[in-house]
């Protein structure tokens, strides 16, 4: 039996499959962009899409089948078994047996996730570990300084990101990008058989036990525990929505976190990727993947939005017009157009350009020693973390900040 061209050309190029004849490469997946030195096929995988992306010393497929559909791959990535589709995992992330991450997700360098766990517009910061038996949706998360020093989600943990009233406006921030990217915050630690309810945030060094469904933000360094309590009862009428503050403030401080996310990975860590083989399309692709991030967040919120309508006039109907609580979800509702342009307004403005230099050109001239982007990092001194953080949180205010000169009813909620 002779095998496929693709396999042929690929085994040509250094690539080892453990079982050729089982495994399937799509037509549309390019052979230029799969490396040859290292990288490990195991019997029963299947590559497809035109974006499929594998670099040098991946494994794909060492504990069971794996299904793989335009994902970009960097460096000594290891996907053990499962389905993975329209996600990036950067070198050195690892997922074992029985994953199923969908579009969105993003695991920065050596992020790893045990067996039978599943990711929908994840982002793990660099060493972030997940345990086994998790659904981690529609959340970001970060934390600690290295591999013995991670922020951890504890097995049977759940992100709750869907909503009786049908809605997935829910992302949580678990740390945050400004402080996250420099890699030297206390990490955060969720127990097992537990979960958090979102939008919420959490700030680093939170600790939660197992066993704890957490509904609430935090601030500072906190030991967080939640029993049973006692039980409620109360009316409830389908397509109404109460004081939406806490809400819509949660989506709008995510989203200007995905921006300051995509500042960083367009200006700093580009040359970090051009280092590398298949570097630059792997940087594409992770910029890629942030925009259909923050297309996402834009897609939730603006669903949102539109079920207040049908809220705020049964509200208006029991209480009248008056209402505070109605009258701000009528305001979101009817300026939204406005809103989501604000949320995706450019940020090339006069202070902002200067934050940016003012970080990246001491940054970029002492990168060029470093041998890859994580030592670059923890190299920074503190001077250079203060300017960095500066210029981030500087674009996550702004965001939020034009969109909150929009709603004058929603002003009193602090970002």
């Amino acid at each position: 039996m002779q095998l496929p061209e693709k396999i042929s050309t690929m085994m040509a190029k250094g690539v080892r499959f453990t079982a050729p004849f089982s495994v399937e490469i799509g037509e549309e997946v390019a052979l230029e962009r799969i490396a040859g030195q290292g990288v490990v096929i195991y019997g029963g995988a299947r590559l497809y899409g035109a974006d499929t992306l594998v670099s040098p010393e991946t494994i794909i497929g060492a504990e069971g089948p794996v299904t793989m559909v335009n994902c970009q791959l960097g460096p000594r990535v290891e996907l053990k078994g499962g389905f993975f589709e329209s996600s990036v995992f950067l070198e050195k992330a690892s997922m074992a047996s029985g994953a199923q991450v969908r579009e969105g997700t993003l695991l920065e360098e050596g992020a790893k996730v045990g067996h039978t766990v599943g990711l929908k517009q994840t982002i793990l910061f660099p060493y972030v570990t997940l345990g086994s038996l998790i659904n981690f949706c529609d959340c970001l998360m970060a934390g600690g300084t290295g591999k013995e020093d991670h922020s951890e989600v504890g097995s049977s943990y759940i992100h709750f990101n869907y909503t009786p009233q049908q809605d997935k406006a829910t992302p949580s921030l678990i740390g945050d990008v400004p402080r996250g990217v420099m890699l030297d915050q206390p990490p955060i630690f969720l127990g097992g058989q537990g979960g958090l309810v979102g939008p919420l945030r959490l700030d680093y060094g939170t600790v939660i036990t197992a066993g704890t469904v957490w509904r609430h933000d935090s601030s500072g360094a906190k030991l967080l525990h939640g029993g049973a309590g006692r039980p409620l009862r109360h009316d409830y009428q389908a397509g109404l929505y109460g004081d939406i503050s806490r809400k819509v403030n949660h989506n709008i401080v995510y989203i200007a976190n995905l921006r300051a996310l995509r500042e960083w990975y367009a200006h700093v860590r580009r040359p970090f990727f051009e280092k590398e083989e298949m570097g630059a399309p792997l940087w594409g692709g992770s910029l890629a993947l942030l925009d259909r991030a923050l297309e996402e967040r834009l897609k939730r919120f603006r669903e949102f939005s539109g079920l207040l309508r049908k809220s705020a006039t049964i509200g208006e109907e029991r209480e009248g017009p008056v209402s505070g609580i109605f009258r701000r979800q009528r305001e979101l509702t009817e300026r939204w157009p406005e809103i989501e342009a604000a949320l995706q307004a450019s940020l090339e403005s006069g202070s902002l350009l200067q934050s940016r230099e003012a970080f990246l050109e001491p940054f970029l001239k002492r990168a060029r020693e470093a041998d890859n982007y994580l030592a670059a990092i923890r190299a920074l001194d503190e001077k250079a973390k203060r300017a960095g953080i500066f210029w981030l949180q500087q674009v996550v205010d702004t965001v939020a900040g034009r969109v909150l000169n929009l709603l004058p009813a929603f002003r009193s909620y602090t970002t």
